[in-house]
């Protein structure tokens, strides 16, 4: 019986059950969609579907269906949501991005200030606004709850947030630029001064393998000593004559790390920094001694370079010399002899041993001359070049131009008991002055042992009313000018009383007195001021009146005869003819005489143009191969090249 029973009762719970969940399930079969449109959203939301059909909601208004369509540019499909998120991911990202650059411009600022800075600079005033207008319009993106205006807004960020992100980057621009144009010039600068970084530490480097050689702790160490050798070897190879990095090998970088590597050995072997200073400070000593032994020795063969005659010009007077002497005696005499003292005449006195110098002179000047007839040269050479001299202006006269060659020699009456410059020359001091070496270590300028200052050549210019007593002006002109307009004007100057007229050369200031005098003799100091206003010789109009009127050449033994011991100044012409002329010089305009050819390669070009006369005064003169070449076709192109004499001799540009 309760079997029975069981079965009836177990089928109606299953039916209470069952029941239920059937009614439920059909119940939302009728309100749900068609398996069709269950991935695509609704696109009418007034009606829906019951059962089959499309009904209105009364409580809505109704639209036409046609007016109701899908956001412009927005495509539903998992393709274009991922590319959208992406988008979005990336924006989202510059933006980030760039709020920490802002973020740290401004921290940056703050620190470099110190504190708020109020004038702020306004570039980082519109980034922090474009970041504030950024994060209110993510807050207005928020509050819209609407799919299809949610969309626009997000399109609307993107375009937005782009245009943000090209300010920004060219706002970044602008002002990257004017951090780069405020430190171009300190990089510029720093490029330039470590152009030689690593040829300045391949140096250091040897240096400090050197001392580690030197030092009794490394030496102990012949595995680290034969190593040092070894990379000192490769940095010297490595190095060579480089004076710029661009100018090294490739494997500097790696030679360079090798030696560091050794180096840091023997410091780990030799930590004893007293030592080591110790012996920086003997190798700077002996650098300095050595430094100071080659500048001697570089002036000296400077000097000698300069005096030295070249193999040219040396058989020059011997080729014109045994010329001359194969002449008749009727052969050998000048024209227009006339000429030579004639006071209405413009007259030069040139005193030279070098036949081709002052052919230069003479040549330029003729050249420039307006009328050559009116110029009369007056040469004077010693005995050996005499024969040569007149050779070669009896081969090529100047023209219309009269010349005179004379032999100091025959001078008379210029002896050593007139003169005293030649009773001091002829000295046992003097000649123990230069051809003793001992005694001559003690002058350590090289400049005043110059064999030149032996010849009487060098003094003639003290004696010109004695060589020329019928004359009253005469253009004195050194064998190492040029000529280069016509100098007949400078004779009709009024020297206003004064005997010489110069070109003063006190705009640079070792030009001055104190330069050439020995102030410190109280001879000197009484009578003379060291800042007073030096002049050159070289081209210099003499008025003869007036030397014979205020006895010039008296004055100029009287301290020649002061200066026997050499107390006063050293050896030369131009220390005594300051002496001389003191307060009898008449100041040229510095366009008739321009100096410095002869030293100075930064002599102005438009100086050099307008000046009448040029002048290679110093060492480097233009017939020398060490004349500076800048200069020298200046007085080249008075010399015919094509000369047979000089053809014979090999003298070539």
């Amino acid at each position: 019986m309760k079997t029975k029973l069981r079965k009836p009762v177990l089928f109606l719970l299953l039916v209470t059950v069952f029941a239920p969940i059937v009614l439920y399930t059909d119940t939302l079969g009728l309100y749900s969609t068609p398996s069709s449109s269950r991935n695509e959203f609704m696109e009418d939301g007034s009606t829906f579907t019951f059962a089959g059909e499309v009904r209105p909601l009364n409580v809505l208004p109704q639209e036409s269906s046609t007016t109701l369509k899908e956001p412009l540019g927005v495509v539903y499909s998992e393709n274009s949501i991922e590319a959208s998120s992406n988008k979005s991911e990336e924006s989202t990202r510059i933006t980030r991005q760039l709020t920490e650059e802002s973020t740290e411009d401004k921290t940056t600022n703050l620190s470099s200030s110190g504190g708020g800075n109020k004038d702020e600079n306004p570039i980082r005033q519109v980034i922090s606004t474009g970041h504030e207008a950024e994060v209110e319009t993510g807050k207005e993106k928020s509050n819209k709850p609407q799919l299809h205006e949610n969309t626009e807004i997000e399109n609307r960020q993107d375009d937005v947030t782009s245009e943000n992100v090209s300010e920004k980057k060219e706002l970044k621009h602008i002002k990257h630029s004017s951090r780069t144009r405020e430190e171009v010039k300190p990089r510029q600068n720093e490029r330039a001064v470590l152009s030689d970084a690593r040829v300045r530490q391949l140096k250091d480097q040897l240096i400090q393998g050197r001392v580690y050689l030197s030092l009794s702790a490394t030496r102990n160490n012949p595995h680290f000593i034969r190593d040092l050798r070894l990379r000192i070897k490769e940095v010297q190879r490595v190095l060579g004559e480089a004076t710029k990095d661009s100018e090294l090998p490739r494997n500097a970088n790696d030679k360079m790390k090798a030696m560091e590597q050794t180096l840091m050995k023997g410091k780990q072997i030799q930590d004893d920094c007293a030592a080591v200073v110790k012996k920086l400070r003997a190798m700077l000593h002996l650098a300095e001694e050595q430094l100071r032994a080659h500048k001697k020795q570089a002036l000296f063969l400077t000097h000698l370079t300069a005096k030295t005659v070249p193999k040219g010009l040396h058989c020059l007077p011997l080729r014109l010399s045994s010329e001359y002497f194969m002449l008749n005696s009727s052969q050998r005499d000048f024209s227009n002899k006339e000429n030579l003292e004639n006071p209405k005449l413009y007259h030069y006195a040139l005193f030279s041993d070098n036949v081709l110098a002052a052919a230069v002179v003479v040549n330029s000047t003729i050249t420039h001359a307006k009328d050559p007839s009116k110029h009369v040269f007056h040469v004077v050479t010693d005995r050996l070049n005499y024969a040569a001299m007149k050779m070669w202006f009896l081969a090529n006269p100047p023209g219309k131009a009269t010349i005179q060659v004379q032999n100091v020699e025959e001078f008379t009456w210029l002896n050593s008991s007139y003169s005293p410059v030649l009773k001091q020359l002829s000295s046992r001091s003097m000649i123990d002055y230069y051809f003793k070496g001992k005694r001559a270590e003690s002058d350590s300028n090289l400049k005043y042992r110059n064999p030149k200052y032996l010849s009487i050549m060098n003094h003639l210019r003290f004696y010109l009313p004695e060589i020329f007593p019928k004359l009253d002006k005469v253009l004195f002109l050194d064998d190492d000018i040029v000529v280069q307009k016509d100098l007949s004007g400078i004779f009709s100057l009024n020297l206003k009383g004064k005997v010489i007229g110069v070109v003063e050369t006190c705009g640079e200031t070792f030009h001055r007195f104190d330069r050439y005098l020995n102030f410190s003799n109280p001879i000197i100091s009484k009578n003379f001021d060291p800042r007073a206003c030096g002049w050159a010789f070289g081209m210099n109009i003499f008025d003869l009146d007036e030397w014979r009127k205020q006895n010039i050449t008296e004055v100029y033994h009287k301290w020649q005869n002061l200066n026997e011991d050499r107390l006063l100044w050293k050896l030369g012409t131009l220390p005594p003819g300051l002496i001389t002329f003191s307060n009898r010089t008449y100041a040229l305009d510095k366009s008739w005489h321009v100096l410095g050819l002869g030293y100075n390669p930064n002599v102005p070009l438009k100086d050099i143009e307008r000046a009448a006369v040029i002048h290679y005064n110093g060492n480097l003169k233009p017939w020398l191969e060490i004349g500076l070449p800048k200069f020298r076709n200046y007085w080249a192109k008075f010399v015919d090249y094509d000369h047979q004499y000089l053809r014979e001799c090999n003298i070539t540009p």
